[in-house]
């Protein structure tokens, strides 16, 4: 028995079919068939049911393609790991992102990261604040990018760069003509909010500022949505410079 047998035994569960399956493994129907029979002789069980137009695995073969699944994986983890230490930037990096920076950061690195690392498997994931610093914690990111301050105990941070908060509003607001928005020049405005969660609402002394003098009309998920709404004179938002 090798990975290579489980790999089709796996195709052939996945799919249902001898052919597909051999697509997908690459090899033609009658080796990937002859395969499934010789580990099922090896094993002396009877793994997949064959029938003229389906294939169903039977109960001992379902719990065997359980473990199969897992074997392979462990197998990727062991490719990777040699891969790693031959090449520190290559395999897998899990990485997550506040929904605040993500979108307007990605962009404009992305490229730049395929071609400087191509060997580096980048899985990104956005989550809130609180929700990111646990899953590192937990081991489940290896990497966060979020807004400083942030509880960090347990965990390593470097600063990547500072960034100016704008001001979101229509371009006939009277406003639009200053070059220099401060908080006084937005009293008596229709504020609008990211919801409760969003570490912009901690970390912008001038939001929480005015949300503590002024009324708050609408509180959103998506930073894109307040200044949509603010283009349309809904409001006012602030936003991070790179979402501008």
């Amino acid at each position: 028995m090798n990975l290579k047998d489980l790999k089709y035994l796996v195709a052939l569960a996945d799919t249902g079919h001898f052919g597909r399956a051999a697509e997908r493994t690459f090899v033609s129907q009658p080796t990937l068939s002859a395969q499934v029979k010789k580990l099922e002789e090896y094993l002396g069980v009877k793994l997949v049911e064959r029938q003229p137009k389906n294939v169903q695995l039977t109960e001992v073969g379902k719990q065997i393609v359980a473990r199969a699944r897992r074997m392979l994986n462990e197998g990727d983890e062991i490719i990777a790991l040699a891969r790693h230490n031959a090449d520190p930037l290559a395999g897998k990096l899990k990485l997550g992102l506040i929904p605040t920076i993500g979108p307007y950061l990605l962009p404009r690195v992305m490229l730049k990261i395929r071609r400087a690392l191509p060997h580096l498997g980048l899985m990104l994931y956005e989550h809130q604040t609180e929700a990111l610093l646990k899953r590192l914690r937990d081991g489940e990111l290896d990497l966060g990018i979020m807004a400083l301050p942030a509880a960090q105990q347990g965990l390593e941070s470097r600063a990547l760069y500072a960034e100016p908060f704008t001001v979101a509003l229509p371009n006939n607001h009277p406003l639009a003509l200053k070059s220099t928005i401060k908080v006084h020049d937005l009293k008596g405005q229709t504020l609008l909010l990211l919801e409760d969660g969003h570490c912009m609402r901690e970390h912008a002394p001038s939001a929480c500022a005015l949300e503590r003098a002024r009324n708050i009309a609408f509180q959103g998920t998506s930073l894109h949505t307040l200044v949509m709404m603010a283009a349309n004179g809904l409001g006012v938002t602030l936003a991070p410079e790179k979402s501008a």
